[in-house]
């Protein structure tokens, strides 16, 4: 009786859910708490459910799943929750992801880190890209496959069983002690994980921080389908049909809009696409450069996904290390090129730097001459040979109308990569697909970068490619539109309350082509101490968010976004909200974001009312 009532309101659910569920990529941090991501909204959608209340108005006021829709959302979590019930299960322990592989690879990382055993179990094949060489030798993972007729036949196993099996609807299985971890895998849909028993509960947290990190969730297009077929109880119906025409149709504006002719890739997200660029480039550096040490050189304060990201890989890795690289808040992105790039050369190692162009959140642009420079400056290891020289790897998110990699770009002379997030402009916030490309001189680094994303089985989803398709080709109109705003904006600030500092680039770098619709905003304070100083500007940034998003509510948001169609979206610290960069790298400050559709004078007004206030 249970199963048909989790059942029959989960159809309900579907007919009357918000819109937002299925379009939304980010979502509101005001009704969010990082600490009970996930629960906070399955303790008040089972609320509704034993109410039997499925009206969208219901829906709509539940609190929000995940910040962002990559790590998960409203879909995934209803998703989880029924096939939890139905398995007798807590529905922490049910992990949906839109990848085949890296569900296999989640509980792979946590046992080298365990120094644990681990034997693969399937039926049918395993997912075509798994490459289990690659996997031993690239990511230094260790583990046994072994291929059964039955669920019956799982031989016994000192360590972790991992069964994976394929389906094309929504079967339950009895948990039974002879697995640990059930991988269900759905043809160009993603699959499910299902943590089986106490012993294994310690997992939850790791594997969902591998969802987090280098993939995403099921999307919620895919996720809708899945529950539509388990609440009908229909096999799965899934067209792809078009996916070739809009890939080549993506790939030939990635080009277009980057000025290279090397490879494109298209990822579920940014940082799926940066994960397979540092899984990729450390392939290449083991066969060209063996033996060497591994160096990746992030900034300290830039985006937590970054930075959590290459600090989870050199975990993992014996031979691959993190070194800090300053460009922020006083720190000049040159000079610190030059002094890491010198200490690697003494090392004889090789570097790979990744950077923000504009940076996040002061919105600074370096030197490019210089820059170009630091980076193509001939170095000498100790024995006298000539230093590895490095591979840029440059998150272009913030400006990706600006020409790097071209065969007369500022960087044509670099090893230089580039990569933007696609929840950003590419989409205008429809879908999180991020690409990569390269100029000419790292153009055959592509191929390792696009061996390693479809091996973690990451390329971007039909439905993605398809809204890439749709929405790139009015990608540099779009932000040249939003630009208008921002600088409209920030001048408008300038004049209503000059005793704020304000970062956002100069008409100069406008003039070059960096036209961001992104600036931070540093309000002015006052205290005797540097404490009470920080306590109170805190507290009127938070004021002035509040003032915003409640008197503009249909287009202000507090919000981690950017390149949106609509709207105006504030966050608040500007260089993490997902409690991964260290707090003391953490800057406090308002980070603002407009769209190029927005009522640009009423957010003038609103501005103005704060103003006064203070």
């Amino acid at each position: 009786m249970k199963d048909n009532n989790v059942l029959n309101y989960i159809n309900d659910v579907l007919n009357n859910m918000p819109s937002d569920w299925l379009n939304l990529t980010t979502h509101r941090l005001d009704i969010y708490n990082e600490s009970l991501a996930k629960t906070e909204f399955l303790d008040q959608f089972e609320a509704l459910f034993n109410n039997n209340n499925f009206t969208t108005a219901a829906l709509s006021e539940l609190p929000t799943a995940y910040d962002y829709i990559r790590l998960g959302h409203p879909l995934s979590t209803v998703l989880e929750w029924g096939i939890a019930n139905l398995y007798n299960t807590k529905p922490q322990n049910v992990i949906s992801f839109s990848s085949q592989v890296t569900p296999i690879l989640a509980v792979l990382r946590k046992n080298l880190l365990s120094n644990k055993n681990t034997q693969i179990v399937y039926t049918g094949t395993l997912p075509a890209s798994f490459d289990i060489e690659a996997v031993k030798k690239v990511y230094g993972y260790t583990f046994e496959t072994v291929k059964i007729e039955t669920v019956n036949e799982i031989p016994e196993f000192e360590g972790s069983t991992v069964l994976v099996t394929s389906k094309n609807s929504i079967d339950i299985n009895n948990l039974t002690e002879a697995f640990d971890f059930e991988i269900t895998l759905y043809d160009n849909l993603g699959s499910i994980l299902v943590i089986n028993g106490e012993k294994n509960e310690e997992y939850v947290s790791e594997i969902q921080h591998v969802r987090r990190r280098e993939t995403i969730a099921m999307t919620p297009a895919n996720c809708y389908t899945v529950l539509k077929s388990f609440v009908s109880k229909a096999p799965l119906e899934v067209n792809i049909d078009a996916v070739a025409t809009n890939k080549a149709k993506v790939l030939n504006t990635i080009k277009e809009i980057t000025n290279t002719d090397a490879k494109a890739v298209v990822g579920s997200s940014g940082l799926s696409i940066q994960y397979a660029i540092v899984m990729g480039l450390i392939d290449h550096a083991l066969e060209h450069h063996a033996g060497k040490d591994i160096k990746i050189i992030v900034p300290p304060n830039c985006y937590g996904g970054t930075n959590d990201q290459a600090r989870r890989v050199a975990a993992c890795i014996d031979n691959v290390e993190i070194m800090d690289l300053p460009v922020d808040a006083g720190n000049d992105m040159v000079d610190s090129v030059h002094i890491v790039l010198d200490k690697i050369a003494e090392l004889d190692a090789v570097p790979y730097i990744i950077a923000e162009i504009p940076t996040n959140p002061r919105v600074e642009v370096p030197d490019l001459i210089k820059l170009k420079e630091a980076l193509s400056k001939e170095r000498t290891t100790p024995a006298g040979t000539t230093a590895i020289d490095p591979v840029f790897i440059l998150d272009q998110t913030f400006c990706p109308n600006v020409h790097f990699l071209g065969a007369n770009d500022i960087l044509s002379s670099v090893r230089t990569i580039s990569y933007v997030s696609g929840s950003k402009f590419p989409s205008g916030g429809k879908c999180t697909a991020g690409y990569a490309t390269a100029n000419d001189k790292a153009a055959t680094l592509m191929n390792p970068i696009e061996k390693h994303l479809i091996l973690c089985d990451n390329e971007a989803t039909a439905l993605q490619y398809e809204i890439l398709a749709a929405q790139m080709p009015s990608m540099i109109q779009r932000i040249s539109d939003a630009y208008k705003n921002t600088r409209s904006f920030v001048s408008f600030i300038e004049e209503t309350l000059p005793e704020a500092k304000i970062n956002f680039v100069s008409e100069e770098l406008a003039e070059q082509g960096f036209t961001p619709s992104v600036f931070s905003l540093d309000l002015p304070t006052k205290g005797d101490t540097p404490e009470e100083r920080e306590t109170y500007k805190r507290a009127l940034n938070n004021k002035l968010i509040n003032l915003m998003i409640t008197e503009i509510p249909n287009e202000s948001k507090y919000c981690v976004s950017y390149g949106q169609l609509k709207g105006c979206y504030w966050t608040i610290p500007a260089t993490s909200t997902q409690g991964t960069t260290k707090e003391a790298d953490k800057d406090y400050i308002a980070r603002v974001s407009l769209s190029p559709d927005l009522d640009l004078e009423l957010h003038k007004k609103v501005f103005t009312d704060f103003v006064n206030s203070i």
